[in-house]
Parts: C-alpha cells; sequence; structure tokens
C-alpha cells in the first residue's frame, strides 16, 4: 500500500462525509442558496491566498530544485487559475469592494489556514505538502465523482467544471505522488508527523463545508444576534 494510500484509508469516514455533505450535494443538485455560495467564495479566496504562500514555503524546503520549481509553478498556476474563476463568481455573486473591505474570515478559515503554517514552520516539506494535500485531493475527487452533474446553475457548474477538468486532476496526482516520494526517505517518526498534519487538514476541509453551510461567525459577533 502506497503511504498516501494508507492516509486515505485512516481519513475515509471524514471523507465519505466531505463528498455528501449538504453543502456540496447543494451545488450538485443547484439549490444551494446563491447567498451562502457567496459566504464560501468570500473564505475561499482569503483561504487560496494563504495556500499560495504555503506552496511557496514548500518550494523552499526541498532540497531537490526540480520539485522547488513544480511547487512554485503550481502555486502560481492554481492560484491564477482558481481566482480567476473567483473573479467570475464574485460578478456573479455581486460580490462588491465594500464585501472584501470589510471581509472578515470565519474562525474555521482562519484556524485551517494557521494549520497550514504551523505545518509549514516544521521546516519539513513533506509535513507541508501533506497540511495541503486534502484541499487538493477531495476537490479532485468531488469534480471527478460529479463531472456528470447538472445543477442548472452556471456557477455551480462552472465550480464543478473546474474540478473535474484534466489539468486540476494531473496537478493534485503530481501532489499524491510527490508525498509517496518524500514518504518514502522519511522516518517512522517524520511519517507520524505527516500523517498527523494530513488528518487535520482533511478534518478542516470538512469544516470548511460546514463553516460555510452554517456561516460561522465568531462568538462575540453572535453577542449583536442576541442583543448582547
Amino acid at each position: 500500500m502506497r503511504f498516501t494510500e494508507s492516509l486515505r484509508q485512516v481519513t475515509e469516514e471524514s471523507w465519505e462525509q466531505s463528498l455528501n455533505h449538504p453543502f456540496v450535494q447543494g451545488i450538485v443538485r443547484g439549490d444551494l442558496p446563491l447567498d451562502t455560495f457567496k459566504f464560501y467564495i468570500l473564505q475561499d479566496i482569503y483561504y487560496l491566498k494563504h495556500f499560495g504562500k504555503i506552496h511557496a514555503m514548500a518550494a523552499a524546503q526541498s532540497d531537490d530544485f526540480k520539485v522547488s520549481a513544480m511547487l512554485a509553478e503550481k502555486a502560481k498556476m492554481t492560484a491564477e487559475a482558481e481566482l480567476t474563476v473567483h473573479r467570475e463568481h464574485a460578478e456573479l455573486l455581486d460580490i462588491t469592494e465594500d464585501d472584501m473591505l470589510h471581509f472578515k474570515p470565519a474562525p474555521t478559515a482562519y484556524a485551517y489556514t494557521s494549520h497550514m503554517y504551523r505545518a509549514a514552520l516544521s521546516g519539513q516539506i513533506g509535513q507541508t505538502v501533506a497540511a495541503m494535500l486534502p484541499c487538493y485531493w477531495l476537490y479532485a475527487d468531488i469534480g471527478k465523482k460529479n463531472q456528470d452533474a447538472k445543477p442548472g446553475q452556471t456557477i455551480y457548474q462552472n465550480w464543478i467544471n473546474m474540478y473535474a477538468d484534466n489539468w486540476f486532476q494531473t496537478s493534485t496526482q503530481e501532489q499524491i505522488d510527490l508525498l509517496d516520494e518524500i514518504a518514502e526517505e522519511a522516518s517512522d517518526k517524520e511519517k507520524e508527523k505527516i500523517k498527523e498534519q494530513f488528518v487535520i487538514a482533511k478534518e478542516y476541509e470538512l469544516a470548511f463545508w460546514e463553516m460555510a453551510y452554517t456561516k460561522e461567525i465568531w462568538l462575540s459577533d453572535r453577542g449583536a444576534l442576541y442583543n448582547i
């Protein structure tokens, strides 16, 4: 069994919950409220900005220049492709400059990006790549599983198509292969750390759906709702 297969196996329950989460299924069916998707897009734009930086940190951690170059290019391509789609989403969802100006990351978005930085600060490329991989892998699975879906909403169809596209599927497989290569040379102790980073990141992927679906806010912000 490949190392990444063992990671997938240990997170199988969380994986299935992610694939079948109401947020994802709402996109697939086309009945997810657009204001819920708008909340998600704003949080995801925030996430992607940090996701790109984590790629750069991983690139600097590699002793193999080819790997460094691949990660740097992947950061550039992923950011450009996804942010382009998000700009299109922003137009369709009427996301204004004021929305961006007053944006505040939800607790889960903030915590998830913080987890990736924590992994990167280990200084070990295996841990850094492991913290990024669930994002690639889960979205690739969603795209592949739902590639024939017809949500009836252009914005949701574009979202599915992006992750079903060959370029994203290939990019994901490159990340999977990279982590397997890194694991081949890692000690058992380091493999456990890599596993931990992957498992936690996968839990945050599931939490990200829940965050978007419930439009999660900070506890102190609830005071306004309760007239405190």
